[in-house]
């Protein structure tokens, strides 16, 4: 088993070829650019770090960024120059279709991926050895929002959908979950809808809480400012469980508007020790309160690190690792496990929250659920 714990005063590195890690991660449009910078922080924090304590066995460690752009194909792409550059393992990159094309051509190649914050189920085809993932599938987490949901009383919920294999994923999740408990879905076509008849049709269908499974932050933001602009809807819930409201440009976007919007976070309610430090270095370096994908970042080059001081930059011994690594990371104990469903090596509990942007303080969260 590979056991690793925050190390804070070791030597630094002594020289030698680095060991390589590709980074994927959306920097420009139409990726979810915040997303892609938070992501890229903490990958890099955490770089410094393992350099700082020693690097890998006295190897510095270099990160190789490359801009995925929310785009599948140059995700793959990207995926295949890394592994030509000779590096031992891929990680990062955020929105889950993306992370779906760069896992399956990393399994293709044979080179390990350690996904950071993706959480479609099926990021693989078939059960792979190649891939692991930090992030909690997309059917546990949004489960645990289909609950909070019936909890507080709504059993008519609307999605306003975009086409998308992540969207159609979260609906028939959500559909699965509240329909043998009581709760109906109604399903909203944004390829068809206005913001105003959005509007309407919440009216018609007496939905009570509207779900934005659409991008940011067209076409969300226009919903949300129509929604809370409608006074036939001044009850209605409007919640975003794919995380819209966790980055600053929501709350810049839309002000008050943007709070009391429940959505998904993966933070415990207490960070660990090393998560604390982090969380003050990323806040320096974003000059922002870290989101969650920042601590997803760091986590993923710590536990890579852990492994291939364990069992070395070759590519075949460093994806038999993912069984036996232990890791303390910022956000908890990092192990990984096979998850009935899931293809790919999964952290086995990765924390889950359901907050919002508090009313009388947008820059702070309210914790209503925890998992």
């Amino acid at each position: 088993m590979i056991t690793e714990a925050p190390q804070t005063h070791a030597a630094e590195p002594t020289g030698g070829s680095p060991v390589r890690i590709g980074a994927l991660v959306p920097l420009t449009r139409p990726g979810w650019v915040e997303a892609g910078r938070h992501l890229l922080a903490g990958l890099q924090l955490a770089v410094h770090d393992v350099n700082d304590s020693g690097g890998i066995d006295g190897r510095p460690l270099e990160l190789l960024v490359r801009d995925t752009a929310a785009d599948p194909q140059q995700a793959a792409a990207a995926v295949d120059e890394l592994a030509g550059l000779g590096v031992a393992a891929v990680a990062g990159e955020y929105h889950s279709v993306v992370a779906r094309a760069a896992a399956a051509r990393a399994d293709a190649l044979g080179l390990p991926f350690l996904c950071s914050s993706a959480v479609l189920d099926t990021l693989t085809e078939h059960p792979t050895d190649w891939v692991a993932r930090l992030a909690p599938p997309q059917s546990r987490g949004w489960r645990i929002y289909a609950d909070f949901l019936l909890d507080a009383g709504h059993r008519r919920i609307a999605v306003a959908a975009a086409p998308s294999v992540y969207w159609a994923s979260g609906t028939r999740i959500l559909r699965d979950h509240l329909a043998p408990r009581g709760g109906t879905l109604i399903e909203l076509d944004m390829r068809e809808l206005t913001p105003a008849a959005v509007c309407d049709e919440l009216v018609a269908h007496e939905a009570t809480a509207l779900l934005l499974l659409v991008g940011h932050p067209d076409p969300a933001v226009p919903i949300v400012q129509a929604v809370r602009r409608d006074p036939r809807l001044a009850d209605t819930l409007i919640g975003a469980p794919a995380g819209q409201p966790e980055f600053a440009e929501w709350a810049t976007l839309l002000g008050d508007d943007g709070t009391a919007i429940p959505f998904l976070r993966y933070l415990p309610d207490r960070l660990t020790l090393l998560g604390a430090r982090i969380e003050t270095a990323l806040r320096e370096q974003l000059t922002a309160a870290p989101s969650f994908v920042a601590f997803e970042g760091y986590d993923t080059i710590t536990t890579l690190a852990a492994a291939l001081r364990s069992h070395g930059p070759d590519r075949t011994r460093l994806a038999a690792s993912w069984p036996h690594v232990t890791v303390e990371g910022t956000r908890g104990k990092i192990q990984f496990s096979r998850t009935p469903g899931i293809d790919v090596w999964q952290w086995v509990e990765p924390p889950i929250q359901v907050v919002d942007r508090d009313p009388a303080d947008p820059e702070r969260f309210r914790i209503h659920r925890t998992d």
